[in-house]
């Protein structure tokens, strides 16, 4: 009988210490594929799901504006040491403070499509960077979601991820080059410094701004995002949830003031 139970003792233990293993496994699996996602030019295949809710627009600050950014990032591999990182804003929006007689519309607005050609490690200084061209294609189906111009430009990223901290900034200029002659041309820069933390267990903290200055117009717009993200799994999926605040620093007149940003991010790992 004793010896039973120093058998049965023996398995529980087995079983103890393997699923602490495989929490801890998991846990840096999350760990790893949070760190790739606050890395820009990661070699990991995602699909963010970027809903922005954005208050307080038009001239009497009582509009509201819903985007859906569809921003997939695939990196391909040329060689051992080269990557090509593809990275695809596809916004899908509603505006509810048009000018009358409109009102609201709804729609697809531009397409940004952004391919940064990136080492596939990082250099003796841990730096990561990319760079590559960035192009504006007018696919809006309504004037006021988009340019109706085509625009092409540089793009470049540069970052460091050290411990738990990645710090960075990513940039483009466009410039349209052809497209609608009635419309306004495009001169537009857009900065993005982001800063990470992580958490541990898949947990991260990210600060950072959108800003954009058109040169068009001498106006800058500049939204300061903080947000807290968690990667978990459903089934065999990897995913990541993101829940975060929006404040517009600077901004046109009748543009929002603030607002609501929640991601939800398909995972594909290798």
């Amino acid at each position: 009988m004793r010896v039973g139970q120093v058998g049965a003792s023996i398995w529980v233990a087995v079983l103890v210490a393997a699923a602490i293993q495989g929490q801890q496994a998991a846990a840096q699996d999350a760990d790893e594929l949070a760190k790739k996602l606050s890395n820009p030019v990661a070699d990991l295949i995602s699909v963010p799901f970027q809903s922005n809710f954005d208050l307080r627009a038009g001239a009497e600050e009582d509009g509201f504006s819903y985007t859906l950014n569809v921003q997939p990032v695939i990196p391909i591999s040329l060689n051992a040491d080269w990557n090509l990182i593809s990275r695809t804003i596809l916004p899908i929006s509603y505006r509810d403070y048009l000018p009358p007689p409109d009102g609201n519309t709804f729609g697809l607005g531009d397409i940004t499509q952004s391919l940064f050609l990136s080492p596939t490690n990082p250099g003796p200084s841990g730096i990561v960077w990319g760079v590559g061209p960035a192009f504006l294609i007018p696919t809006a189906t309504d004037d006021f979601l988009g340019t109706g111009k085509f625009g092409i430009g540089p793009t470049a990223v540069v970052l460091k991820q050290e411990g738990l901290w990645t710090v960075g900034v990513l940039g483009n200029h466009i410039w349209s080059v052809a497209g609608e002659g009635d419309r306004a041309d495009v001169s537009q820069t857009f900065l993005q410094p982001f800063l990470s933390y992580g958490f541990g267990h898949g947990a991260t903290v990210t600060l950072n701004t959108e800003s954009t200055y058109d040169w068009e117009t001498d106006q800058w717009t500049v939204p300061i995002n903080l947000g807290v993200s968690q990667v978990f799994k459903v089934g065999d999926q990897m995913l990541s949830a993101q829940i975060g605040g929006k404040y517009y620093a600077e901004a046109p007149e009748g543009a929002p003031s603030w607002g609501v940003r929640a991601t939800l991010t398909f995972l594909f790992p290798k």
